[in-house]
């Protein structure tokens, strides 16, 4: 709740509905395009996700220890290899799935070349990125995909805060 209380200065928290939820504001979509057209969806209501905060791996550490028989120490220990070996197995080419997770792989980014014997490491690899697929699962009967990740994931809009910005 602190944390809420803390991003969000001006507003009022009366409990810890919305310290349980994921957070959102109302944004009207509103762009155009370079070539001077209008996007269909402009004037539509949109929700956008707001983050208040970030947990670093101490912190994980604490809350995992706190949650299971294992110390801090102990956690702090095992998330740090994980990452080590995650970095490890990426770089070898694997993909990495933590169960109830998702799936972690490296991605290149590169320039293409007119010709195959143009191509080059140095010049055409432009470079590499995680991509992370959060994981799902098909029910038997409906056939409907799931993510296990964020089943049960409560909405709530931020407070309004109404306090005017007046231009100059």
């Amino acid at each position: 709740l602190e944390y809420i209380k803390a991003a969000l200065p001006g507003t009022d928290i009366p409990d810890l509905k919305l310290a349980m939820a994921l957070l959102f504001k109302l944004h009207q979509l509103n762009r155009e395009f370079k070539d001077g057209r209008q996007d269909n969806a402009n004037g539509k209501w949109y929700a956008r996700a707001i983050h208040i905060g970030e947990i670093k791996l101490k912190d994980l550490a604490k809350e995992v220890a706190y949650s299971t028989t294992a110390t801090e120490a102990d956690c702090l220990a095992v998330i740090t290899g994980l990452v080590e070996v995650m970095k490890t197995k990426l770089a070898e080419s694997y993909v990495v799935r933590l169960d109830g997770l998702g799936t972690f792989r490296a991605v290149i980014k590169s320039d293409g070349a007119t010709d195959l014997k143009e191509f080059t490491v140095s010049d055409n690899i432009k470079g590499v990125n995680v991509n992370f697929q959060a994981e799902r699962k098909q029910d038997p009967v409906t056939g409907a995909y799931t993510k296990p990740l964020l089943n049960g994931v409560r909405m709530a809009e931020t407070p309004k805060n109404d306090v005017g910005i007046e231009k100059a």
